[in-house]
């Protein structure tokens, strides 16, 4: 199975620039061994399993909490497909396929 984990989570009461938190965030899913993908807007992480992903969440805001983050925005959407894997790349390759034809 392939579980792909979009995710923003960045704090709101620390002024304009998050880069620094974010990275932190990134840590996280770094220490995780997932693979992912890190976007403008968002990281795409991907498992075999929702479980695996879920359970970074907490350390993800745990990360925040420790920098004395009061209060944390989180966007997270999933795609779950069984029976598939290395969606990360593979889905980016099939769009990239038909923009040469």
């Amino acid at each position: 199975m392939s579980v792909l984990m979009e995710i923003a989570m960045f704090p709101t009461d620390v002024g304009e620039s998050k880069s620094k938190y974010v990275a932190e965030v990134l840590k996280v899913i770094e220490n995780s061994g997932l693979p992912y993908q890190l976007t403008p807007m968002a990281t795409i992480v991907e498992a075999e399993s929702v479980e695996e992903l879920c359970a970074l969440v907490p350390k993800m805001y745990k990360a925040l909490e420790a920098m004395g983050v009061g209060r944390v925005y989180s966007v997270i959407k999933f795609d779950i497909r069984p029976g598939k894997s290395n969606r990360l790349r593979q889905k980016v390759e099939s769009v990239q396929k038909h923009l040469r034809k």
